[in-house]
This record gives C-alpha cells, structure tokens and sequence, in this order.
C-alpha cells in the first residue's frame, strides 16, 4: 500500500463523521476528524495522568531472528492501554457533564480505566456490573473509586439498566467507541513507540473486535513515517476485522463471545470509523490460533517476566505461528497492550501453554503390585531427567490382571526432543505404556 508522507488528507478522509446514537449520549467533539494535531494534543494533555510505558529490546529477538521491541503498556495502573483513550476522552468533556457524572457496564478494560479516571478527575462515576460479574473485578472497580452496581444476570441487562440510569439522572452513558477523542488518546502509542525505537521497520497491534489502537497509532505512525508497516493480529476464531474489511463495514461475528481467555479482543466495539483508517493505513491483519497466543503467553512469562492476557499476547502470536516471515532480521515493536489476566486463568493457561510446547507430557503403563516396581519406574525417570510432576497409583479400577496396579505420571521435560527421547527410553523397558496425546 502507498502512503504519501505527512498527507494530512489521507487522515482526514479516512475518518466520516460519528454516528449518532439514541442509546446513548454523544460528545459534540466526537465528530471531529481525527488529525495527526488531534494526537499531538493528547499526548500533551494526557502525560501527567499515564505512563510513558518502556519500550524495551527483547531477550525474545534471537529465537524469533528479529530485532523485536516490546512496548509494555500492560504496565499503565489498571493494566491496559484503554487508559490513553479513557483520559482523554473524561478530560475533554464539558465541565458540567463532568460534574454530573459517567456511567458505564461490564468489567471490560475500558470500564477499569473508566473507573479510575474518572475517580482521580473527581468525576462521579458508576459501574453496572452482571451478577455473573468475577468478585475479583468487582472489588477491583471498588478500590478504582467507582460506584459498582450489581443488576441483572447478563451484560445486556446491565446496559439496559445503565442507559435507565443515565437518561434518569443525566449521566453519560460511556461505551467504547470510535470516536475521534478516544482514537487520538489511544494513538499515542504509536507516537511514544516512534520516539523510542530509532529506525522500526514495523510496529504490530492486537486487532479483533477491538481495533481503535490500530487504527489511531496506524494515524500517528505513517504521518510521521509513511514507510513503517503496521500490522494488526486477531484470533482465527472470530477473525471480525478481516471480515469488516472485505465486505466495506463493520461485521458482528456470531462466533465472537464473552469468554473470559480472550477478553477485549473478542465481541466488536469499533466503527466505521476505525475500520476506513485501518483499510486506509494498516498494512496487513493476519489471524492466529488459540495455542499460538498461549504459547505467547508463555514467552512473555519466562522471558520478560510479564503476566499477559490474550490481548496482551497476540501480537508476539503472529511471531510464533511464523505469519511474518518478511519480518526476518528486521526491527519490530511489539505493543503488549494489557496484563489483565485472571488468576483462575493463569494456571490452566501456563499449563496447556507447556503441553503445547512440548514440555508437559503424560502417560500409563501397568506395573505388577510388587515393591520395588515403582522406584524402578522412578530411577529410570531420573536417569533421563525429566521431573515427576504427578503420579497416581490405581489398583481398584484396572481392567488388567489381578495383582496389578496402573501408574499415571505427569511429566516435565526439556522440550521435543527430550520428550521423544525419554517416550523411547519407556518404551524399550514397557512396551505397552501409553501415552496422551495433546
């Protein structure tokens, strides 16, 4: 795609005027276009009230054949590079609307940075949460500053009953959107990575249903050098920003859904707004799979010591599924958007992250119910060092002869190949183990 330098008109007419809503209350300056000036302000305005994230040169470049830039804006308060837009957005509205206050729904990012922000510009603030709504995020939202309301047992009862509230009390009724305020909030991003990482040669995004970082960091990245890819990453289970793309408008993926692994990335929350500047400046969306983000998440756990959600992870997931290879031996930025992972979460995620990288591994055999039996098992385990994680002994329920008892064990190993070498070092000493494959 060719962008001309510093073509202010490009940005212009890739935005169209926001479409207004009954459901909610809109900002008169919502329907301006969003400009690279319009970025530059908020950067300023927005500087005291968010970190300036570090963008740091990864121990990840040499396995990936890339010089790869991690921006870490999962470092911001509440975890999330939502926090640029929302400030933004609290601090640009009218002061009378500021004095009546917001309302918002759900336990999204957005809703957190909404939360805080509001609370610190003394903005009163609600929060309608589901009852399903996690009792950790409750609390989270509560020690943010916020009022938290419980009402109804689905999100859309909650946004009923919010949009009730705000045209009762005269509440702004806040939903991520694509305004020009919030686009230019959150495309401080791309100026910040700009600053700090001299000579990129691109710069990757999480994209999906939520794609208003892209596009306003796409703004301010080809303005300022027209020559550095921007590249956006969604899931190939609900590949929504490619689909909009292809058919000129927004498209509501039935597969999308509020499961709590992909969090913001899935269901759709930008407009025609962001989807014209990402088909106008984006130059590639790939899509990736479920176990290539686990797997990312787990890079980012060992080597940068950074406990990441799917969002957080699915730009370094374009790496590890090999969907850039024209990236090889190039210098990247990688933003690491958010860092809200559940902690109900993290263990099932490290865990199928380490079966998928070959490094857990199970498997069976029967052994006669004899002393002596196991600790041989055991030796031979130890002799190809692989560490026991579990084992289980069952004697009642085993289909084999009398007299016998079935081992399970649960192992860690150094990768694939130690894997193949302690299956084969079992096998030659119990034919019939069995193993369980991922």
């Amino acid at each position: 795609m060719k962008i001309v330098s510093r073509n202010q008109e490009l940005l212009r007419d890739a935005l169209s005027r926001i479409p207004q809503s009954s459901s909610r209350t809109s900002l008169s300056s919502c329907n301006k276009l969003i400009r690279f000036e319009d970025i530059s302000a908020a950067a300023f305005k927005i500087q005291c009230g968010v970190q300036k994230t570090p963008c740091m040169y990864s121990r990840l470049s040499k396995q990936y054949g890339m010089d790869i830039y991690l921006k870490k804006e999962f470092l911001q308060y509440t975890g999330s590079v939502k926090e640029r837009g929302v400030l933004y957005l609290l601090t640009s509205l009218p002061q009378d609307q500021q004095r009546k206050g917001v309302i918002v729904t759900s336990d999204s990012n957005f809703s957190m940075a909404v939360a805080y922000h509001a609370s610190e510009l003394r903005i009163p603030v609600f929060v309608i949460m589901s009852t399903s709504t996690s009792l950790a995020r409750v609390k989270m939202c509560r020690e943010y500053g916020a009022m938290v309301i419980s009402y109804g047992t689905t999100a859309k009862d909650s946004q009923v009953h919010a949009r009730r509230l705000a045209q009762e009390n005269g509440y702004l009724y806040l939903e991520e959107e694509d305004s020009a305020v919030y686009l230019s909030g959150l495309g401080t991003v791309g100026l910040e990575v700009y600053e700090q990482v001299p000579k990129l040669d691109a710069v990757i995004f999480p994209a999906g249903g939520h794609c208003g970082l892209l596009a306003g960091s796409a703004a301010a990245l080809k303005h300022l050098n027209p020559h550095i890819s921007v590249i956006g990453v969604e899931s190939e289970s609900f590949p929504v920003l490619q689909q909009s793309l292809k058919a000129g408008h927004p498209i509501e993926d039935q597969a999308c859904s509020n499961h709590h692994f992909y969090g913001d990335v899935s269901g759709l929350s930008f407009g025609s707004n962001s989807l014209q500047l990402t088909g106008k400046l984006v130059d590639k969306v790939v899509a990736v799979r479920e176990e290539d983000i686990l797997i990312s998440m787990l890079r980012l756990l060992e080597y940068e010591r950074a406990t990441v959600d799917a969002e957080g992870a699915i730009g370094l997931a374009a790496l590890v599924a090999g969907k850039l290879p024209e990236l090889k031996g190039k210098r990247v930025a990688i933003v690491i958007c958010s860092g809200n992972l559940e902690l109900h979460l993290l263990h099932q995620c490290v865990a199928r992250a380490l079966t998928l990288d070959n490094r857990m591994c199970r498997f069976s055999l029967v052994l006669p119910d004899c002393p002596g039996d196991i600790s041989k098992l055991l030796e031979i385990l130890a002799r190809e060092e692989a560490r026991v994680l579990d084992i289980k002994q069952e004697r009642t329920f085993v289909t084999s002869e009398l007299f016998t008892v079935e081992v399970t064990c649960t192992m860690e190993t150094r990768d694939k190949i130690h894997t193949a070498q302690l299956r084969n070092a079992l096998l030659e000493r119990y034919p019939t183990a069995a193993w369980t494959e991922r």
